[in-house]
């Protein structure tokens, strides 16, 4: 086989087997806090985080099948794995810039709800005029 046909197998093989993994993990260790995201309510936060693996599989997935025709054929060994550091990086990078933004939606969700809950301000007791500034 060719270098470019073992340079393809091997970015499929890192590829799916990190997106498997993250999928794992954060499906495993985001159930907490998508249980306090959603107040509690376990079967909603259950069914969002089977939604976002699915989502994230989809995204991830085809991210990794459209990016297996981008980059030149490698031609030797170093060439081979220059290209396959390349893709394999930018499958991390896309799947850790998936997680954060997540991160981000949900903190939004979770905040939203802590400013909901929360008891509207006191009422002040006396007003303060502010002072005016001498005229010169």
């Amino acid at each position: 086989m060719s270098p470019t046909v073992w340079t393809y197998l091997m970015y499929l093989a890192l590829s799916i087997a990190i997106t498997v993994w993250v999928a794992r993990a954060l499906h495993r260790m985001g159930r907490i806090f998508l249980v306090d995201v959603f107040d509690g309510n376990e079967s909603l936060a259950d069914s969002i985080n089977g939604l976002l693996v699915i989502g994230f599989y989809l995204i991830n997935l085809g991210y990794v099948s459209v990016a297996l025709q981008q980059g030149a054929a490698p031609q030797n060994l170093e060439e081979a794995i220059r290209l396959l550091s390349w893709k394999v990086g930018l499958v991390m990078l896309v799947l850790g810039g998936m997680h954060f933004f997540n991160l981000y939606v949900f903190s939004r969700i979770r905040r939203r709800n802590a400013l909901m809950k929360s008891s509207p301000p006191i009422e002040p007791d006396t007003r303060i005029r502010p002072a005016t500034a001498p005229r010169t």
